[in-house]
Parts: structure tokens; sequence; C-alpha cells
């Protein structure tokens, strides 16, 4: 149910405190807007109706010093990523977008997993038909593939970047857009298993209201 405050239903509300490496290059490898780098904070927000993030990234840059990364308009959700050099900043942004709106964090939906899988010793030719679509790094044959779904599909972005931050991994594809998120991990087999139980255990402490 959408809250009665609003008209705009906030979705995905997530905040991170530092952009991991891979996670930094791969929305710079998807960005039409200012490259982010590792190290620097990022704020993560998806409403509906799409159309509305339009004003509403005008509200975050104008509020502080951020830079827009990804902006997404689809007809039935919209996604904005700003980041920072600055958590105060980023944070700001954020707040500013929720005044806005007329809501608070807790308003948000709460991340629900949807598939979690685990494909080990991956074969070559598999391999190859994953990398053809990716745009992170390669998955490579012998590897343990692991492969997350969930909704909303803005929270994929926090997911990657804590998978980073939990093991010696690589990101291969990070979809955070559309009605459900996708994140595409790939490693050695006990440095992948360690990554999926740190990262659905995070998924699981985000708060938030159920309405899926």
């Amino acid at each position: 149910m959408k809250n009665s405050k609003s008209h705009i239903d906030l979705r995905t509300y997530i905040f991170l405190d530092s952009l991991q490496s891979q996670m930094a290059s791969y929305i710079s490898t998807v960005s039409r807007g200012f490259l982010p780098v590792g190290g620097q904070s990022s704020c993560i927000i998806e409403i509906a109706p799409g159309i509305e993030i339009n004003a509403l990234t005008d509200v975050a840059i104008k509020a502080t010093n951020v830079k827009p990364g990804l902006q997404i308009v689809e007809r039935a959700f919209g996604m904005l990523e700003v980041h920072s050099d600055s958590q105060g900043d980023t944070r700001m942004a954020g707040e500013a977008v929720l005044n806005q709106i007329k809501q608070v964090e807790e308003n948000r939906i709460r991340p629900r997993i949807l598939t979690s899988q685990l494909i080990k010793n991956v074969d070559d030719h598999h391999a190859q038909l994953i990398n053809r679509n990716r745009r992170g790094s390669m998955l490579l044959k012998g590897e343990t593939l692991y492969v997350l779904e969930m909704e909303p599909a803005g929270y994929a972005y926090y997911a990657g970047n804590e998978a980073e931050k939990s093991a010696n991994i690589k990101i291969i594809d990070v979809i955070g857009f559309g009605k459900f998120g996708r994140v595409y991990i790939s490693g050695d087999e006990a440095e992948v298993l360690e990554c999926k139980t740190i990262v659905e255990k995070r998924l699981a402490e985000i708060s938030g209201r159920e309405d899926y």
C-alpha cells in the first residue's frame, strides 16, 4: 500500500558508505552521468511512478555537493544514484529527496530475495553465454557462480557492494532497475559461499515495509 502522505511510492532507499572498487567501476561502465570512484559514498533511491525521478534528481543535486551517476526512468519505476567524497553530502541529498516526497527512510520496501542460486564448476560454454551479456568481470570455466534475484530492484547495487566487501569475488553483472534486481558474482567456491552468507544476512537486516 502506498503511503497516504504522497503519491510517490518509495521503493528503495539505501546508503552505501564506501563504494568498493569493482562496484564503482561497474556503475561507471553503465553510467550516463558523472562517474563514481572507489571510496566515495553513494545513495540509491527507487520510486514509483518512474517519471517523478527527474524532479527528484533536481532536488538531490541542488541540495548539496553530490553528482548523479545513474538516472533510469521507466513508466513504472524510476531510479537515481548520487555519490560524493563526503558521506554527509550524500546523506543530505537523500534526505532532501525524502523531505520532498514527504517520506521517511522506514517507508521504503524491505528487500525480498526471490532466487539464490549457486552453480559450481561452471562449464566454459555456459560462461561464454553469460559473458556475452555481462557488463562487469569475466566468468571463467571452473569458477562458482552465485546468482541473486530480489525485489525491489534497487537493492542489487547494495548487494553487489556488500559482496565485494565480504570476500574475494568478482562482480559479473548487476541489474538494479525494473521489477526485479539481479546480481551475478563469481570466484572460488569458498569465497563465493562466504559472500552469499554475508550478503543475504545484510539484506535481511534492512528495515522497511512489506509491499510486494
